[in-house]
């Protein structure tokens, strides 16, 4: 089964309320979804197109190509099914593979005996053709069979991303609560900043912001952190369409900036954290660190976007020192930082309306599973009513 170059369904996945900001990377690669829905897309494409989709792709989780359709009412015509694909041609007798699955069948009691069943099937057909066995186990690292299954409807998938893409490999120490890498690139392209104008990140954190920003005006993609896809664990993957596509990458990529990023947060291990996070990056020279509380972060005089990813507290009760915290971010916001345009990103609304600004957009977003806005100001220079 040649399935490198044989055009397929290929099924993009993400985190809930990515997808917008999913499709339009997509297109900007040259791809057409033939269908958008809320927690990914869809694309007809070959698993060389997935090499270019899992490099580039900055709010993906994972990349996953159709093997094959089909009916099965209960697990063992789902084996039946199974046990007729040409596994021998995909997954080496002396490799390893794991099994993942989305399952809603009234015979499947838990999702592990679906694997079991998808397991059985794979080692059952390649031990039949060649006389031994792959292993098998829960490790994504090597190949990845993915079973989606609903009702009586299944689809059998190799997901050539294996491990996540959502995080993007350079955050090697996450600091407290960090945000996702994709959440954090997507947050980011919803915004109006233009990747040529100052990006300001108080509270920073561990730095994700920052260095996506940085990233993001950079050119540079996720996939110059890592080198190990599922789709290198597959029959027939030719290593130098791997290279051509990160040669793109690299030759794309700008090496300098000609404004700047600025990162702040009061803690002193926290910037070193971020510090350290940048510079697997890549991105260590292009952003301004600095330890200081945010109201002293020291704004360009050239209009950009200043974006706080602050402490949500909890949804319910009072918070009197977040709440003093909310309202100075609208204060520096307001005073500091006239002509550019102010991002808050915040899964508590009681703690928004301490802000004490109008907010021009909310943009929704779910961080985990908790419901949140990226909240967006217009900083005006002068009054309003002086700009009419």
């Amino acid at each position: 089964m040649e399935v490198f170059h044989t055009d397929s369904k290929i099924i993009v996945t993400c985190n809930k309320r990515l997808s917008p900001y999913l499709q339009s990377e997509t297109e900007a690669l040259g791809f057409k979804p033939t269908r958008i829905f809320q927690t990914g897309l869809e694309l007809k494409g070959t698993i060389n197109d997935c090499i270019a989709l899992n490099l580039n792709l900055r709010c993906a989780s994972q990349v996953i190509y159709l093997l094959k359709s089909f009916v099965a009412a209960d697990p063992q015509q789902l084996y039946e099914e199974l046990v007729k694909i040409e596994w021998e041609t995909i997954i080496d007798f002396a490799g390893y593979f794991s099994v993942t699955s989305n399952v809603n069948n009234p015979h499947i009691t838990t999702p592990l005996f679906a694997n079991v069943k998808v397991k059985d099937a794979i080692v059952d057909r390649i031990k039949d053709k060649k006389g031994m066995r792959p292993n098998s186990g829960p490790e994504q690292n090597k190949t990845v069979v993915h079973l989606y299954w609903q009702d009586d409807q299944a689809e059998v998938f190799l997901d050539t991303s294996g491990e996540t893409l959502a995080k993007h490999s350079y955050r090697k120490i996450p600091g407290k609560a960090p945000m996702l890498e994709a959440l954090a690139a997507a947050t980011i392209m919803a915004t109006r900043w233009d990747r040529n104008s100052p990006f300001v990140n108080p509270m920073c954190g561990s730095g994700t912001l920052a260095i996506e920003a940085a990233l993001l005006a950079t050119d540079k993609s996720p996939g110059f952190f890592r080198m190990n896809y599922g789709f290198m664990h597959i029959l027939g993957y030719e290593e130098d369409v791997f290279f051509a596509e990160r040669r793109k990458l690299k030759d794309k990529a700008k090496k300098q900036l000609d404004f700047k990023i600025v990162a702040t947060d009061i803690s002193a291990d926290a910037v070193d954290v971020a510090r350290r996070n940048a510079k697997t990056a890549g991105v260590e020279h292009l952003i301004d660190f600095d330890v200081c509380d945010f109201a002293d972060t020291k704004v360009p005089a050239e209009k950009g976007v200043i974006m706080f990813n602050p402490e949500y507290g909890e949804r319910l009760g009072i918070h009197t020192k977040l709440e003093a915290t909310y309202k100075r971010m609208g204060d520096f916001m307001k005073q500091e930082c006239k002509g550019y345009y102010g991002y808050i990103f915040t899964g508590n609304p009681d703690l928004a309306k301490k802000i004490g600004l109008q907010a021009k957009r909310k943009i929704e977003f779910y961080n985990g599973k908790l419901d949140c806005r990226l909240l967006e100001y217009e900083l005006y220079e002068g009054s309003r009513r002086e700009l009419k």
